[in-house]
């Protein structure tokens, strides 16, 4: 549950960045992994899968790691004249040391330009720790577009094959054009949206299921009437011959017609003790009977409990519940920022291994229960990620807002 919770999460990040244009290489259900089952879009280039460390999920938007360097746009130009280069190859033409040529390449993988040539001859695969000693470019269409963007057409002619040179005639202005297709090219607005869909699909998520549950299914209340909806074994009133159903007329000597009245009364009666005479109805005839209690008012409950009815409000109502619920849970993982509360909120969390409990306790109450509890955890889910904490989109969202300030990019230390 946790991991689909993490997909709808990631989901919202992919739906965000491809409305804007912007590259995304991978969408998959689980931590990455050497084996897994994937599917490729056509129109997108996303590859689509699942792995088996069914742990959460994520999905790779391009242009969100590395550094821009001076020399990126000539590194690119270089392979799209080339077709495929060798890293220590670039390092030379550029008169820069290997480990920097690595570096822009990696950069222009990370953007989508280019992408890693992996030589089976020499034991080179995709899942080795170091990048291969190649790389190649891309197959792009007549308009110089990648698979990853959404209005290619290889059908055009024009196209070329991945590995094919392509050479460019503006360096920079290829860079460029590159770089508007990816999140680091994005204006700040844009960046933020992006970082802040992950979390708001997951409040609007729990929003939906809360308002569908409640509306649909509803929720079980208290009848307000005198009517016992059970009565528990081997209790006082038990022994008075009571049995659910039954419909309290008078409790010591008080008539009374709702639950609210009768509450009221029982607990008198425990202060008071002794023998408690009680009038109620049984298919249609009334009977008396006489609870004994403790005279020393040792007595805490009687056995009996309020009888039960499904209310189902409208979507107004429901509307303004959940709008309730959700504040609240935003104002308690707030509070976490507080040092004063800090200590006390993660105290009263749970782990993982605690909501798998829970998890299971509200999958064997029935679907219902599992839903309202998927939405507990999708809720936290939301608001714990706008936490300011790196790597958390809220920790993104502040080095966006600290870089809209000092107006220059953070180097990565520094992140």
């Amino acid at each position: 549950m946790l991991s689909l919770l993490v997909v709808v999460h990631e989901g919202g990040h992919f739906l965000a960045a491809r409305a804007q244009g912007v590259r995304v290489t991978e969408f998959f259900l689980g931590l990455p992994f050497r084996w897994n089952l994937s599917w490729k879009s056509k129109r997108f280039g996303t590859e689509f899968g699942v792995t088996p460390l069914l742990l959460g999920g994520y999905n790779r938007i391009c242009g969100m790691e590395g550094e821009e360097d001076d020399l990126v746009a000539s590194a690119l130009a270089i392979v799209q004249r080339e077709g495929r280069v060798r890293a220590d190859d670039l390092a030379r033409e550029l008169g820069i040391e290997v480990e920097r040529a690595y570096g822009l390449l990696s950069f222009l993988v990370d953007m989508g330009s280019i992408r890693p040539f992996y030589d089976e001859t020499a034991d080179e695969h995709p899942w080795q720790s170091e990048w291969p000693q190649r790389f190649e470019t891309q197959r792009r269409d007549a308009n110089l577009l990648t698979e990853y963007d959404s209005d290619h057409d290889f059908a055009a002619s024009g196209t070329t094959e991945a590995a094919s040179p392509r050479p460019v005639e503006d360096a920079q202005a290829f860079y460029e054009a590159e770089s508007a297709r990816t999140y680091r090219g994005k204006g700040i607005l844009a960046r933020i949206a992006i970082l802040l869909a992950g979390p708001a699909v997951n409040i609007i998520c729990a929003f939906v299921l809360v308002v569908g549950s409640l509306t649909l299914v509803g929720v079980e209340v208290v009848d307000n009437v005198s009517k016992l909806g059970a009565v528990t074994e081997g209790s006082y009133a038990a022994e008075a011959g009571l049995r659910a159903d039954d419909t309290i007329v008078s409790y010591n000597n008080q008539a009374v017609a709702t639950w609210d009245e009768l509450v009221v009364a029982i607990d008198a009666s425990l202060e008071q003790g002794g023998d408690i005479p009680v009038a109620y109805m049984r298919g249609g005839e009334t009977f008396e009977t006489t609870l004994h209690l403790p005279d020393d008012g040792s007595a805490k409950l009687i056995g009996v409990s309020a009888s039960m009815t499904t209310y189902r409000p409208s979507i107004a109502a429901a509307t303004a519940y959940t709008w309730h619920y959700v504040t609240f849970v935003g104002s308690t993982v707030a509070r976490l920022l507080m040092p004063t509360h800090t200590l006390e909120i993660v105290s009263q969390s749970s782990s993982i291994v605690g909501i798998s409990a829970m998890a299971s306790e509200a999958a064997a109450s029935g679907p219902n229960d599992l839903i309202l509890f998927a939405a507990a955890i999708s809720l936290s889910l939301g608001f714990m990620n706008l936490l300011p904490i790196p790597p958390l989109d809220g920790g993104k969202i502040l080095i966006e807002l600290v870089q809209l300030v000092l107006r220059r990019p953070l180097s990565t230390k520094a992140q």
